[in-house]
């Protein structure tokens, strides 16, 4: 497990992703952790959930602090990746927090535009949603950014689950402020090297 603090850097010859992370946050996020959510959810074998991910910090983080068990999650997905998800062409101008159909609302929606021309969306959800999964997630922070080659960072901040897999009880809080992944997000560290 890596505390949050200076300890590991991105220059590093092969730093532990956890490590590179915690040295990015504040020292006040706690213990954090590279963990398998496929492992810990669905019981997966490691072998079964091994993930080649675009950049170098994207994963499934645990954030351990006052008991409590938050996770990060952080993706990054290419055009044609969200393209095949949402089966529908990117548009790097829509805007996440106008409702559309029978998509959840997105309570406390934020929509920025950098200066650099990506989007930065963050917004709060609730979980309210029976997976197919037997846990039930705490709520959480989501950010999506936005690259205007359509590519998507993806992030959920999220105060835990509940059921089967659980490390221990929700967090207060999402383990990141909405400050904190912006920053996260928003930095070079989290870009593919080339």
């Amino acid at each position: 497990m890596a505390s949050a603090g200076p300890s590991a850097s991105p220059t590093d010859p092969a730093p532990d992703r956890a490590e590179w992370l915690a040295a990015l946050l504040p020292a006040d996020v706690g213990e954090i952790e590279e963990v398998s959510l496929a492992v810990l959810i669905k019981n997966a074998t490691p072998e079964q959930a091994r993930t080649d991910y675009l950049g170098p910090l994207a994963g499934h983080y645990a954030f351990r602090k006052g008991g409590g068990v938050g996770y990060l999650v952080l993706a990054l997905k290419d055009r044609e990746a969200v393209e095949k998800k949402t089966g529908r062409p990117a548009d790097p101008d829509e805007d996440l927090c106008v409702r559309v159909g029978h998509e959840p609302a997105r309570t406390d929606c934020v929509r920025e535009v950098l200066p650099d021309g990506r989007v930065l969306t963050t917004w709060h959800d609730t979980m309210d949603v029976e997976g197919e999964d037997n846990v039930g997630w705490g709520p959480e922070l989501v950010g999506r950014l936005v690259q205007p080659d359509g590519s998507q960072f993806l992030v959920r901040s999220s105060t835990g689950f509940e059921g089967s897999g659980t490390q221990g009880p929700l967090l207060s809080e999402p383990p990141l402020s909405r400050q904190q992944l912006k920053k996260l997000l928003t930095g070079p560290e989290v870009l593919p090297k080339g």
